[in-house]
């Protein structure tokens, strides 16, 4: 089947106005509230960071400034994935069943496949961990050319990998697939044939996205600087947190749209209160 980027964003645009009402909770409690927090707790080592940057755009002393904070608070990042993944999994079974389930089912579901989406994602990171490896190792015994080369390659070895596994997270959460590697060849299958079809897509998507956060960012921090540090402080954070809560929702809604078009509806399953 060939992919339809004009039905998948129609699609998505339906699926995000029919579940409207739960996406906005489940997007508020897993992706605004938690990003918000972080954003407070941590928004003076931030903005230190990026003072640090201005005054010495190093990338070696940036990049060991930021390897030198995350280090340090590694649990709460890490705590916080875990927590979104959950709302990942479950906002998709909400985008989804045609049986309507309700946000704590959804939720459940997540919970009950959230291993599995580690299992995978673990494989994934493992397999483009080695396609990083392999560029940097040939580059440092051959020419700069040859580097150069063999970095492009990888380049877009990477990218046709990551659109031929853009549907593994949709595959766990609405085909309830539990094994890792069962889920990964499942995306590997769906997306065959439509590899650039999905990657101009997504590119176009990350795009549109993109100017309209940078839109928001700017217009909302003028007005919020007039307001006072303290405030701007505040209100800086409500707004990234607002960004991040859309992001993800237009994000998995198109992945629901993308994974419906490819797999059809066929593939849906109901969720079973009682599990």
């Amino acid at each position: 089947m060939k992919f339809d980027m004009s039905a998948a964003w129609n699609e998505a645009t339906r699926l995000m106005a029919a579940n409207r009402d739960v996406l906005l909770i489940v997007a508020g409690v897993f992706f605004f509230l938690p990003y918000v927090a972080f954003m407070l707790i941590f928004m003076n080592e931030l903005t230190a960071l990026e003072a640090a940057q201005a005054a010495n755009p190093d990338p070696a002393a940036i990049s060991a400034a930021m390897m030198g904070f995350y280090g340090e608070i590694w649990w709460m990042v890490l705590i916080m994935a875990l927590f979104q993944a959950v709302g990942m999994i479950g906002l998709l079974a909400l985008l989804s069943d045609r049986s309507r389930p309700t946000v704590g089912e959804a939720l459940k579901l997540g919970l009950k496949l959230l291993l599995p989406y580690i299992g995978a994602q673990l494989l994934l990171s493992c397999l483009f961990g080695l396609l990083l490896l392999v560029p940097i190792a040939i580059g440092a015994g051959s020419s700069q050319a040859t580097g150069v080369l063999v970095g492009i390659v990888a380049l877009f070895a990477f990218i046709c990998l990551f659109t031929r596994f853009l549907l593994v997270s949709p595959v766990v959460a609405i085909e309830r697939v539990a094994n890792p590697l069962t889920a990964i060849g499942r995306s590997w299958r769906l997306t065959k044939g439509n590899t650039l079809r999905l990657f101009l897509f997504l590119l176009m998507l990350l795009i549109a996205v993109t100017v309209v956060a940078i839109v928001i960012s700017l217009v909302l921090g003028l007005i919020l600087a007039l307001a006072g540090a303290e405030i701007a402080l505040i209100g800086n954070a409500l707004v990234s947190g607002l960004i991040n809560a859309i992001f993800y929702v237009v994000f998995l809604a198109v992945l629901a749209a993308i994974h419906r078009q490819l797999a059809g509806p066929s593939t849906e399953v109901v969720v079973d209160p009682a599990d």
